[in-house]
């Protein structure tokens, strides 16, 4: 059988370089419509807030309304400084849930989330709040202009890791499409029997106990599972490379062995040399979305 690609030190570091330019064309060709769309959307539902709330002077008025609606909900997250997560809010709040149905059969939460919302609101956007006065014009649009740019801002990053990876996996499809491969549906895969056969692949499957973006069958009828991973930064890349793809290497060589399962991963954008080097020393083969010439080079070699 024939081994993946082992790259050594310089050839890494070429790759590296080649995926961040790749990366940084692509930063550079965007334009910012989903940004400036999530902006006009917000910025009406942040300005009926601050009219709601009198300028957040009787936000224990208001919250039961304002907790009915999902959109005013995420609003009041964005209020804090800095912005609390859901799961953070869920977590201060105590709550079970922060459905905005079940959050008003409960007074408890709804009151705890309202005192939350005042207790951390951000005092450098709302300085009026704590000095217990009105809100200038100038202060309030401030305020609503400020908030609106961090909910458009947190919408426009979150769509863009979402089209990243879909876009990425979509690009190793259309390659194996090409090469002759079959696509089948998505499974889960308790034992390698269950995989793809041979020339065909799946998408979003479960491979033993983890999740892979794509499950490939070899020519050879071993099993390949494919991660598709972007990272923005090189500190990102080790959240998303080793802590993430080298880990389900690990586990996937240690539910089927070695000599029956080839993990990899597909990387686009920032990667640090060396976190390069440990997770291919961890077992995970690596392959690149600037170069999926050469996966599909190997995986077609597995057939001679």
């Amino acid at each position: 059988m024939i081994a993946p690609p082992t790259w050594s030190l310089s050839e890494l570091d070429a790759a590296r370089e080649g995926a961040e330019q790749a990366f940084s064309d692509k930063r550079q060709a965007e334009s910012q419509d989903a940004y400036l769309k999530f902006f006009d959307a917000y910025k009406g539902i942040v300005q009926e807030v601050l009219e709601q709330t009198l300028d957040l002077s009787v936000l224990d008025h208001a919250g039961p309304e304002l907790l009915s609606e999902q959109s005013k909900q995420e609003v009041l997250r964005y209020l804090c400084g800095p912005p609390l997560s859901s799961d953070d809010l869920k977590l201060l709040v105590k709550a079970k849930s922060l459905d905005s149905g079940r959050l008003g059969e409960s007074e408890d939460d709804a009151d705890r989330l309202i005192t939350v919302v005042k207790r951390w609101h951000d005092r450098r956007r709302f300085p009026w709040v704590e000095a217990g006065r009105a809100a200038t014009e100038t202060e309030k649009q401030v305020a609503i202009t400020a908030t609106t740019a961090l909910l458009a801002m947190r919408r426009a990053e979150t769509l863009r890791r979402t089209r990243g990876s879909e876009a990425q996996e979509f690009a190793v499809c259309e390659a194996l499409l090409e090469a002759g491969f079959e696509q089948v549906g998505t499974r889960r895969v308790t034992t390698l029997s269950e995989a793809p056969m041979s020339g065909q692949f799946c998408r979003e499957s479960m491979l033993g106990s983890r999740k892979a973006d794509l499950v490939i069958g070899l020519l050879d009828r071993r099993t390949m599972a494919v991660e598709c991973k972007v990272s923005s930064s090189a500190v990102n890349s080790i959240k998303r490379l080793n802590n993430d793809a080298a880990a389900k290497a690990s586990t996937w060589t240690s539910e089927f062995g070695t000599s029956q399962v080839v993990p990899s991963a597909v990387l686009e954008g920032v990667y640090a040399l060396t976190n390069l080097v440990d997770a291919q020393d961890r077992g995970l083969a690596i392959f690149w979305a600037h170069d999926l010439e050469s996966m599909i080079e190997w995986i077609q070699s597995t057939g001679r």
